[in-house]
């Protein structure tokens, strides 16, 4: 195991999931200052911006440290969907490990619902001139939703999953999410028409989105977005609150390729280094921050991650096994997810933010002792290209 070299040690998540009267840029800012303040450190210490351009296009750490006025020696730019804030804090601490950093800042906004984005459902933006991906994908319309789709039902085919497994998933999520009042406002603000506990018969009871996956197997699309500090060891004992190591990260992509299984994500590869650098297997997980855009999602991420076989995530996440009141966990999603919590569309941010929660003790759904935690972020599409990054976080 690494010496521990680097902490979240500062997190905010903006509340609200309808945003009627803000930029996805002044997100972005607004949280960046209330994370520096749960950390007690402030703009003038920031020296490393880590920015994924949702909210400005092209040379976006630029403009963002323009925009925040704080003086980096580290620009990153690393966008790479959902998984780039697990991608900026594995960047974080290589960046202060080297010397070249001692506080660094993610942040991550969005107006995704106001905007009304057809995130999953609606068709591809045209790539212009004809790439490789477009000349091979774009005329067979394939959607995101139906791109997860082919995922699930290929592994009920090869492993015989059945839906209300998967439905286990969402069910798991809605029960963290029944305990944080940042969620509930959210199914209100959005409109659920169920804002409350949820059966395995209400996910399979849902519309069919793309077969085999239910309206309640997808996430919520919102508004929102959040903040985290990484800091150095030194500074990182003189913040505010407990400080909470980056153990281990890993990062991997996936594409498509002759012979590849679509069932297996490219976290069968960030998994293992980050677990190995960390020095600890996923079975001593007290929490799980998995990217849940849809359930497949986070099946085939628990099962590449190595919590347990291939073809076993089924039985696996069955049992209420999910919950963080039933012993066995790890518990998962504990905000409440994007299925039950928010998605602005890259959620990666999120996993790491109540990540920390838990680990401080503070989350609304808390794992008694918690002590280690796994954030995993999936950016793209699963049965096609997508870049996947762990994290293991702890505290002493």
């Amino acid at each position: 195991m690494r010496e521990r070299s680097a902490a979240i040690v500062g997190v905010y998540e903006f509340p609200e999931r309808r945003v009627t009267d803000l930029s996805a840029l002044q997100i972005k800012a607004l949280s960046a200052a209330r994370a520096l303040e749960d950390a007690g450190l402030g703009w003038g210490d920031v020296d490393a911006l880590y920015d994924a351009g949702e909210a400005f296009p092209g040379m976006s750490p630029v403009m963002m440290a323009e925009y925040l006025h704080v003086n980096p020696r580290v620009l990153d730019g690393t966008a790479v969907g959902g998984s780039s804030y697990e991608f900026h804090a594995a960047h974080a601490r290589r960046d202060i490990e080297s010397g070249r950093a001692r506080v660094a800042l993610l942040t991550y906004g969005s107006t995704a619902k106001r905007d009304q984005r057809a995130i999953g459902t609606g068709g591809r933006a045209a790539w212009g001139t004809p790439t490789p991906v477009s000349n091979l994908e774009d005329p067979w319309g394939l959607t995101l939703i139906a791109n997860y789709a082919l995922v699930a039902r290929r592994h009920m085919h090869q492993y015989g999953t059945r839906p209300e497994q998967l439905a286990e998933i969402a069910v798991a999520a809605r029960h963290h999410a029944m305990r944080n009042p940042l969620a509930i406002q959210a199914m209100q603000d959005l409109g659920f028409r169920n804002v409350g506990e949820i059966s395995v018969e209400d996910v399979l009871a849902s519309p069919l989105i793309a077969d085999p996956l239910h309206l309640l197997d997808c996430c919520m699309i919102s508004d929102g977005g959040g903040a985290a500090v990484v800091a150095s060891a030194d500074v990182a004992r003189q913040v505010r609150h407990r400080p909470i190591w980056i153990l281990g990260t890993g990062e991997a992509a996936g594409y498509p390729d002759n012979g590849r299984d679509i069932t297996v994500t490219a976290a069968a590869r960030s998994g293992p280094a980050a677990f190995g650098q960390a020095g600890v297997k996923p079975e001593e997980m007290d929490v799980a921050m998995i990217y849940d855009s849809f359930t497949i999602t986070v099946l085939a991420i628990l099962e590449d991650l190595g919590f347990c076989a291939k073809g076993e995530g089924g039985d696996y996440v069955s049992g209420g096994r999910l919950a963080f009141d039933h012993p066995g966990g790890p518990a998962l999603n504990t905000d409440g997810g994007g299925l039950s919590s928010n998605h602005p569309g890259m959620r990666g941010i999120f996993l790491l933010i109540e990540a920390v929660r838990q680990l401080r003790g503070l989350s609304t759904a808390q794992v008694d002792g918690a002590r280690l935690a796994v954030a995993h972020g999936n950016g793209g599409q699963l049965g096609t290209r997508h870049a996947a990054a762990t994290i293991i976080l702890g505290r002493d």
